[in-house]
């Protein structure tokens, strides 16, 4: 399997990229030439972004859990058993005060800006030219709930490599709109996980480089799992938050588990629909560009279907797709092609155009400005959002998705999604 995807190690659940990254060294090496920023150099500024505004009314407040499950083996890590981290995004009252919310812990900020972390695999940003943890959320941390609920509850999943911070921006909107959004760590596969104790668990995928006897294939099933497993235990823990001190007062009695959907982005998408095939506590659900086949052991051949796309679906999905060149209609991948055939439940499709594989991510909120301050090149940033403005990709994502679940979660529908919409020219739609 090849294509823009194929390139990196988070993008469509691809890690052929990471043979072509041992061997070619990082993405963000051919970018630090001629920048202005060298990698790692402490005497130089670092580059640094802020996040877009949200659109919706309600301020916003987030808290992070750990979940541990002792029964279960870590799929990537023998001797322990598996532990995530969590965190939960929230409408709040705008009394709140205290200041916002930091983006990434230093420690995690700091690992996925070095050379083993995601933002130079992924994103191309050039090792150590990005101070992520200065960048603030919008959220006030354990801000007192706003009253009102119960909400519709949205899990977020990232693509693979990706930590569950990368889709803050979408995030972020959708709390400001009334939702409560639980964003999901998949430890030993996010690029970092910061643990409350101080332990950053990070990532084994970059330790996995130039194995010649690698199964891609059978790591992609494995990935596919421990994601799936991981949504069906934060979905458990949730249905006890009451039970957890030291929350937010309000917060448990705020989510409504009888209105669940989830979204994620590349492998969190492909994560997504699996869930909502394997759980019926997930009522609707959104793949942001993720592929939903897998390779061969060698990463490069065969296709094969997940049971998600042979069975089809009974409930509403959406697939959101892009221009990289093994994205677009669902007509043109194997795995959206299958389960649009087999899905009785309502579906549509829309192609982002001018877009790329980051265009749904937090790349399109972030890199335009770090570009600008020389911790990418524009070659690597157009390849990472494509050319369409990322202000118009940011508000197309955020309207598609809060159309959306407004109308299977809510009940209330402003019709975007029954065609072709003069508001987003750039999408083009299918049903």
């Amino acid at each position: 399997m090849t294509g823009e995807r194929g390139r990196r190690i988070g993008a469509a659940l691809l890690l052929a990229a990471l043979a072509a990254t041992a061997t070619a060294g990082l993405p963000g090496t051919a970018a630090a030439a001629g920048s202005g920023v060298e990698a790692g150099a402490g005497a130089a500024r670092q580059a640094t972004a802020q996040l877009p505004q949200p659109t919706g009314p309600f301020a916003i407040g987030t808290t992070s859990l750990r979940i541990a499950d002792d029964s279960r083996p870590d799929p990537w890590t023998a001797g322990r058993t598996r532990e995530l981290m969590v965190s939960l995004w929230y409408p709040a009252a705008r009394s709140a005060d205290g200041p916002r919310a930091p983006y990434m812990t230093a420690a995690a900020g700091a690992h996925f800006g070095g050379p083993d972390g995601i933002g130079a695999i992924n994103y191309s940003v050039t090792p150590g030219s990005t101070d992520w943890s200065s960048i603030r959320t919008h959220a006030r941390t354990d801000a007192p709930v706003l009253p009102g609920g119960p909400r519709p509850v949205v899990l977020y999943s990232a693509g693979l490599g990706d930590p569950r911070t990368w889709g803050t921006a979408l995030v972020e909107d959708l709390a400001s709109r009334g939702y409560v959004v639980v964003t999901v760590d998949h430890t030993y596969e996010a690029s970092e996980v910061a643990f409350p104790d101080g332990e950053l668990a990070t990532s084994v995928l970059p330790g996995m480089l130039g194995d010649p006897g690698l199964d891609i294939g059978a790591v992609l099933r494995r990935s596919l799992d421990a994601r799936v497993a991981d949504t069906r235990l934060v979905l458990d823990r949730l249905a006890r938050l009451d039970e957890r001190p030291g929350l937010p007062a309000g917060l448990a009695g705020a989510l409504d588990l009888g209105r669940i959907g989830m979204v994620g982005h590349s492998a969190g998408g492909f994560t997504a629909l699996q869930a909502m095939h394997d759980d019926p506590r997930i009522a609707a659900a959104i793949d942001l560009d993720g592929q939903l086949h897998f390779p061969g052991p060698d990463g490069q051949s065969g296709v094969f279907l997940p049971s998600v796309a042979e069975d089809g679906l009974d409930r509403p999905f959406l697939l959101m797709g892009t221009r990289s060149a093994d994205s677009g209609s669902y007509h043109q991948q194997p795995g959206w092609d299958a389960l649009w055939r087999h899905s009785t439940g309502w579906h549509a499709d829309v192609t982002l155009e001018g877009s790329r594989h980051g265009s749904y991510t937090d790349a399109a909120a972030l890199l335009p400005r770090l570009a600008r301050q020389g911790a990418l090149s524009r070659d690597a940033l157009r390849e990472d959002i494509g050319d369409l403005p990322p202000a118009r990709a940011r508000a197309a994502t955020h309207a598609y998705v809060a159309s959306f679940f407004d109308r299977w979660l809510r009940g209330r529908d402003d019709h975007l999604l029954d065609g072709p919409s003069a508001r987003f020219p750039e999408m083009t739609y299918e049903r």
